[in-house]
């Protein structure tokens, strides 16, 4: 799929590609994606924390 099919399909329908897509993994690559994910949700609440910390 180019990214010009990709614009035309609903957010549903590209939400399903990726679980499948996600779920075709093999399982240490599966992990990887996961911490991959955790990792990036936790980010902003470190930015912020930084920032706060941060002299003015």
């Amino acid at each position: 799929m180019d990214s010009k099919e990709a614009e035309q399909l609903p957010e549903e329908a590209l939400g399903l590609r990726l679980v499948r897509a996600f779920l075709t993994l093999p399982l240490e690559k599966r992990q990887h994606v996961l911490s991959l994910v955790e990792e990036m949700s936790r980010a902003p609440d470190r930015h912020e924390e930084e920032a706060e910390a941060a002299p003015r």
